[in-house]
């Protein structure tokens, strides 16, 4: 009996003992490198932004992707796709009642967003309908802008909220008028092959310097008055502005997509949201030899190519005629005369193909 006790007490020590030296020795450590492994790549250099002013804006770090510098609005469009209807005027742009939301041209996922806000001086209506606007992540989840410097509204619309879902954790508002920031931690939606959400998507928040949002879990989309589910989305998609019908101004907005790149050879591709009357040219028959066809059609807004077989994959727009996929080798720049497309040069595994469109 007590030769059995012992025994096993002695395979459990040699458990233990083996569970921590597998332990110690990295086998479950989530990296390949060892700590303080001088092999590992080295972190990239960039120069940090500075802190601007109410007179002056600061400059955002060297890797960030400028989307107002106060000049212009070439990197923003209405939400169909044409020109922004928003002005610039003394450095910053302003919303323009009726003029409708904006969004970039090009498409953003998991990020670090910049961006500074002012609300009409003097103040006008109350609760929200007082400086009113709203920062979209991807167009779908809003980081809500509000004059609620002495403006009572409920908490899950008052600015810093993540609208309809959490109210800020405290309300540092300044005066109406003044300049404000918001710097944002965005983690897009994952979803897998089906479809499915695999992990929602997250969202920190600074206004003013000060946290008001900690890593919170978006339950979906935001809206007024409800609560949609997830639905389906490409991994990147535009950020947008809301126009409220109050004369909100922005300036110094950048962004920094995450994870920052480790060298300049693996950054980001960019993509670009093209209106729907563009998309709508491009599916259809692609012939390309007796019989080998390439095949372009429109799913979820999106579209997908086949080369030569039925097994369909996404590809993102790069240009208004040129287009990428992320899990195939696969290019593709489309011919168009006028209004038609007729044809498309596409590259695969290096090679180019020219194809002539016939149905």
């Amino acid at each position: 009996m007590n030769k059995s006790y012992n025994c096993r007490k002695t395979i459990i020590l040699l458990i233990v003992i083996i569970f921590i030296t597998v332990v110690t020795s990295g086998v479950f450590s989530k990296t390949k490198w060892k700590i303080h492994d001088t092999t590992r790549p080295v972190s990239p250099v960039i120069t940090p932004g500075t802190a601007g002013s109410q007179d002056t804006p600061g400059q955002p770090p060297s890797d960030a992707i400028v989307l107002f510098d106060g000049r212009d609005l070439f990197q923003w469009r209405s939400m169909d796709g044409s020109p922004a209807k928003w002005i610039v005027n003394n450095g910053c742009m302003e919303c323009v009642k009726g003029s409708g939301y904006i969004r970039t041209a090009r498409n953003f996922g998991n990020c670090q967003l910049h961006i500074e806000f002012a609300t009409p001086t003097p103040p006008q209506g109350t609760g929200q309908g007082r400086g009113n606007s709203g920062v979209f992540l991807m167009g779908k989840y809003e980081v809500q802008v509000l004059d609620s410097y002495e403006n009572k509204t409920y908490t899950d619309g008052q600015c810093s909220a993540i609208y309809g879902q959490y109210p800020p954790q405290v309300n540092v508002c300044r005066k109406p008028g003044e300049w404000q920031s918001y710097d944002i931690i965005f983690h897009a939606p994952v979803f897998n092959d089906k479809k499915e959400l695999v992990k929602q998507a997250d969202m920190t928040v600074f206004q003013n310097g000060v946290l008001t949002q900690d890593h919170v879990k978006l339950t979906g989309p935001t809206n007024w008055t409800r609560q949609d589910p997830y639905t389906y989305h490409p991994e990147k998609m535009p950020l947008s502005l809301q126009d409220h019908g109050n004369p909100v101004l922005y300036r110094n907005i950048w962004i920094r997509e995450l994870p920052a790149p480790r060298n300049s050879e693996h950054a980001p591709r960019p993509e670009y949201t093209l209106s729907m009357n563009t998309l709508k040219q491009f599916p259809g028959l692609y012939e390309y030899g007796s019989d080998s066809f390439l095949n372009i059609k429109m799913e979820d807004n999106e579209l997908l190519a086949a080369v030569g077989s039925n097994d369909f994959h996404p590809i993102y727009a790069e240009s208004d005629t040129k287009f990428f996929s992320k899990h195939v080798d696969l290019e593709l720049e489309f011919k168009v005369s006028g209004d038609t497309v007729t044809g498309v040069d596409f590259f695969i595994a290096g090679g180019k193909i020219e194809a002539k469109k016939v149905k």
